[in-house]
Formats: structure tokens, sequence, C-alpha cells
């Protein structure tokens, strides 16, 4: 133990950055050409504030439209109890955490706000693994007989704990109700406020309450402009909710930076429905007739699908760099089918970087690995005395393990791990991001030559080739 603390210091200073742009896929952005965004998430960060109008309106839509108990008013958003990439069992009204081995990880199973036993747990699923054939679907769906729904963007937190806070009114009240309903009616309360274009109102009206580090993304748009890249927005957005988010952001000239820019895209269908033809939209909103031969700079285009963008653009291949936070819907087709390259914004990457800056948790973690490696050493000794010892240290590892989960999240933990393992948004994100960071901001720190390298970590049955990258660290 005073071998791993006399370590920490040794750590410390490999502190990370948390503007660092991070490889699972070797890329380089002298190949690059042409780069394609997102809007929410992307272009565009909002405030938990957005959040809370959100979680405030679809609750008083589920009141005031689907006759749910007025008692539900009382609930008010809960920010940071939930994280992103959660998956949900919509026949038993659970929310909880999965590995990238479809393990739950025990400890983050939700019914309502508070946790279920691990034994309960064990009961209702005959173990902790999730079969394939209830998972979720390829876009983290709950559809064709698939009963988990896996919420990856941002804008699904106030969902999550919405129906945990329904689910809850129900369980305290003694209130009988089906759990496949009450998710489709809080599925579709959210839907309205993003269909009604309520949402929208309320950020237009206060961008500057709503949107955050607009003077960032400027600088990334200005900084490929003047390097002659070329420029495409794809969005699910309407285009006067997008129009005036970009002239907070930018300014009024910010469609003078992109040469296409396409509104109310429908991702991920955007990428996979190919009867949807394109269609002009002027600036007041009036929706043009005429036939598309051309994606004209400077013209705004609504709908469409990515074939027809493909061959009227002939920006195929991995000269595209997309940005997008949606794992699924921004991504996974465009590296899959089309080769392109992806870039992932995950905005919680400096929250956790952050963390694991902090002395508290390098020093759990130290001394968590070395008693991992004494653990797997030792456990060939079977004497009762060793046994003793062993039983210890597997307590003291638990109580450990479940410290480094708080750190990050009472509920959930981290987003990136179940314990040791990745969790199943991790093994989803290394598969379909060739790189991914906190914010576009990142690329600000690179110049447009750099090249992005994975870091080389060993297989399990390879040998380390670094002292750091070892097990324990310290029993070398």
């Amino acid at each position: 133990k005073q071998t791993a603390g006399d370590l920490i210091p040794v750590i410390s200073k490999n502190f990370v950055n948390p503007d660092t742009i991070f490889a699972n896929n070797q890329m380089s952005l002298q190949d690059i050409e042409i780069y394609g965004f997102d809007y929410d998430y992307t272009l565009a960060f909002y405030s938990s504030h957005l959040h809370t109008l959100i979680f405030n309106i679809a609750r008083d839509i589920l009141i005031n439209e689907h006759r749910y108990p007025e008692g539900l008013r009382e609930y008010d958003y809960i920010p940071n109890f939930v994280i992103r990439g959660l998956h949900y069992d919509v026949q038993k009204a659970l929310l909880m955490k999965i590995d990238a081995f479809h393990y739950i990880q025990l400890g983050t199973v939700y019914r309502g706000l508070n946790p279920v036993p691990e034994k309960e747990v064990i009961a209702m699923y005959e173990g902790s693994h999730v079969p394939l054939e209830i998972m979720s679907d390829f876009y983290g769906k709950s559809s064709h007989g698939h009963t988990m729904k896996q919420f990856m963007d941002i804008f699904s937190l106030p969902e999550m704990t919405l129906l945990l806070c329904v689910n809850d009114y129900f369980m305290k009240h003694n209130i009988d109700y089906e759990p496949v309903h009450l998710y489709k009616d809080v599925k579709e309360a959210i839907g309205d406020v993003h269909v009604r274009g309520i949402m929208y109102r309320a950020v237009e009206a206060d961008n500057e309450k709503y949107i955050c580090y607009g003077e960032q993304t400027h600088a990334v748009l200005r900084k490929l402009s003047k390097n002659g890249k070329k420029m495409f927005l794809i969005t699910n957005s309407p285009f006067d909710f997008v129009n005036r988010g970009m002239n907070y952001i930018v300014g009024k000239d910010w469609r003078d930076l992109f040469d296409v820019v396409i509104v109310q895209a429908d991702k991920p269908g955007f990428f996979n429905d190919r009867r949807k033809p394109f269609r002009r939209v002027t600036d007041k909103g009036v929706l043009l007739w005429d036939r598309i031969h051309h994606l004209e700079k400077g013209q705004i285009y609504k709908q469409g699908n990515l074939y027809e963008f493909l061959r009227l653009t002939g920006w195929r291949g991995s000269k595209v760099l997309y940005f997008g936070d949606h794992i699924y819907s921004d991504l996974a087709d465009l590296t899959l089918k089309h080769g392109w390259r992806t870039g992932a914004i995950i905005p919680e990457l400096r929250k956790e970087i952050k963390i694991m800056n902090t002395e508290e948790y390098v020093h759990t973690m130290t001394w968590l690995q070395a008693l991992t490696g004494l653990l797997e050493q030792m456990q060939v000794h079977q004497d009762p005395a060793s046994q003793t010892v062993i039983q210890q240290w597997i307590n003291e590892r638990e109580e450990m393990r479940l410290r480094t989960k708080d750190i990050f999240n009472a509920q959930f933990g981290s987003l990136f791990r179940t314990y040791h393992n990745p969790t199943y948004f991790t093994r989803r994100l290394s598969r379909f991001a060739d790189i991914y960071m906190a914010s576009l901001s990142c690329l600000l720190n690179y110049d447009l030559q750099h090249t992005f390298y994975p870091r080389r970590t060993p297989l399990q049955h390879e040998s380390p080739i670094w002292p750091e990258q070892t097990s324990t660290g310290i029993l070398l």
C-alpha cells in the first residue's frame, strides 16, 4: 500500500487535458477536405436550463392532456441524477446501466427514484446478463420485440428523469399502472415539446439563457473556412430555430461559411431512406416545389436523403469528417455504410476527466489496481490465514469500486465504465467514432495537418510494453 502511495506523485504528473481529442482509429486531418456538422449539442451547446424546461413542459402535458395525477407537479427536474447511455426496460419500468458484455451493473438499477436491491434484480433477470434478443435495436430503440430502450442523446436526460419521477409517484401512492403505457405517454409528451415547437420558441426568445460556447464554435468554423475547407450542416431542427441560434453563435453571415445547409433532415432516416427528395426552403420558411438539381451555397434545403446528397455533391469516403453527439443517429450509418470519418461530441468528457485528474481519484484507482493485482496473484494460497486476508482484500476492493462509481455519479457512476468494464455506450462509441472530444472547440488546439493516433493498449494476452500499462503498476 505504501508502494502504491509512493507512485501517486508520479501518476499525478500525467494529468489528461480535458481539451484533448481522443482517437479510436488513426486519422489525419490532412486527408479531410469536407467537414460536416449536426447542430444541437455539436455547433450549439445548451445550458441545464433547457433540461428543466423540457421536463416541466412534458410533465404538464402528461397532466393536462393525458390525465395523469395533479400530484406530479410536485416533481421538479433533478440535475445530474441520470447519465447518458442508460437502458430502460419498458416492461419492467427499470432504468439501468449495462456494460459492453450485456451485464447489468448491480447497484445502478432504479425503479422510480430508488435503487432496486441486487437480489431482486438477479431474480428478475435470472442473473445479471441481458440476452441479445431483448436488448435495444441497432438505433437504441425498443422495437420489433426488443424490450430495452437505450437513451443515447443529451436531450434524453429530462425524459429519463421524468420516467423515474412518474414511476416514483405511482409507487408511493400504490397506484396500479401499465409500464408500457407509461413509457409511451412520456415518450409522446417529450416528443410534443419538440414537434409542437415549444422548446424552439423558448430558446429563440432567450438565446443567452440557453445557448453556451458560442465564441468557440465561431472560432472553429472560421479556422476551417480560412483553410479552404468545405462545410455542410445536416440537422433535424427547423430552419428558424437553427437560423436564430447561428445568428447568435456566429453572426448573421453564418450561411456564408457553409456550402450546404439541410434542416429537418429526419436522421437517422436521412441516411437510409432513398425516397425523400430535397426541398428548397425560403428564408421565410416557404416550401418550394421545384426539382433540385444542385445543392447551392446560400440556399436552405429540407429533408432529402444521404444517397441524393452524395450524388449531388460527390462528397464521398474518407475525405469527409462528420461531427455529431448521437452515436447512432449521427455517426453509425456514416461510418458503416459510407466510409465517412466520424467525430463524436461528448460534453460529459470534460467533467469526467477533471474528476480523474483529482488526487482522490488517482489515489483510489492506484490502490484499487494494486489490490486487484494482489488478489490475482495471492488467490492460490488456500490456508485459513491467507484466505482471511484475501477476503479482507475482496471486501476492501468492493468498497473502493463503489467509491470510484460514486465519484462520478452517485446513482449510475461513469458514462464510460461499469467498474472495470467499458459501458455499452463506450462499446458503441469505440465502434462508430474515429475520434471523440468534449466539444468542437478542442479542434482549436490542433493544426489541420495533425494525425490522431489511437493509444496502443495491450490486449489481454499481450505483454505490456510500458510500465504504466501493467495491471498493477507496482508489482514489476
